[in-house]
C-alpha cells in the first residue's frame, strides 16, 4: 500500500510541474492533464520486450564458465535457476544458485524494459557483495540479443567496466555472456552461462 500511495504521489507531482515546465519551452503548450494521465497509462502498460520476458517463466538448470585470468582454461559448475515475472507482467524476477569462484553462491535479479526511456534494465544482488548491481542497454531489432552495459567501484580505487549479452534463444534456452575490463583495461570475457529449461 505504501508504494501505491508513492506512485500515485509521484504521478500527481509530475501532472503539476509537466505542465510548468514546458511552458518554459519556446513554442510549446502546456501538455493536457487528461492527456498527460493517458500517456502515463501508456508507458505503464507492458509491452513486447515484457511478453518475451514471461515466455522465460518457469525452473532452469545452468551452467557456468568463469575466466579468472586470460590464456588459462575456466572454472565450471552447475546451478538452478528459478523465474517468475513481478508487477502484472512488468518485470522478470530470477533466484540464481549455484557456485561462484568454488563457493555457494546464490543470487537475484531484476529485468525490466523502461517504455520511457527505450532501455533494457537490471538489478542484481548476491551472496558475494553488499552492493546492487545496476546495468541497462538496447537490443537487436527482435529484441532477443540484449546487450547491458555497467560499472562498478574496485577496492584500493578505480572502475571495473562491464558488458553483457544476454540472448534469448528460445523460450528453452539462453545465455549470458559477461565481459569486464579492470581500470580502462582490455576487455576480457569473465563468464559465460547457459541456461536449458528444466524438463
Amino acid at each position: 500500500m505504501r508504494f501505491l500511495s508513492i506512485a500515485v504521489t509521484t504521478l500527481c507531482m509530475a501532472l503539476m510541474v509537466s505542465p510548468a515546465l514546458a511552458k518554459d519551452k519556446k513554442g510549446q503548450k502546456p501538455m493536457d492533464p487528461e492527456a498527460m494521465m493517458e500517456l502515463w497509462k501508456q508507458l505503464g502498460t507492458p509491452g513486447e520486450p515484457h511478453k518475451l520476458f514471461a515466455t522465460l517463466v518457469g525452473s532452469w538448470t545452468t551452467t557456468t564458465r568463469e575466466w579468472m585470468e586470460p590464456g588459462k582454461p575456466p572454472m565450471e559448475s552447475t546451478g538452478t535457476a528459478e523465474m517468475k515475472m513481478l508487477l502484472d507482467g512488468r518485470f522478470l524476477y530470477q533466484e540464481f544458485n549455484g557456485q561462484m569462484m568454488g563457493q555457494p553462491f546464490n543470487g537475484i535479479g531484476i529485468d525490466g524494459y523502461d517504455n520511457m526511456r527505450k532501455k533494457y534494465v537490471t538489478a542484481w544482488m548476491d551472496s558475494m557483495g553488499t552492493g546492487i548491481f545496476l546495468m541497462e542497454g538496447t537490443a537487436s531489432p527482435d529484441g532477443r540479443t540484449i546487450t547491458l552495459r555497467g560499472s562498478h567501484p574496485e577496492p584500493g580505487g578505480g572502475k571495473m567496466t562491464h558488458r553483457a549479452i544476454w540472448k534469448i534463444i528460445d523460450a528453452d534456452n539462453q545465455t549470458f555472456d559477461m565481459y569486464g575490463a579492470h581500470h580502462g583495461q582490455k576487455e576480457m570475457k569473465m563468464m559465460e552461462i547457459v541456461y536449458t529449461r528444466k524438463p
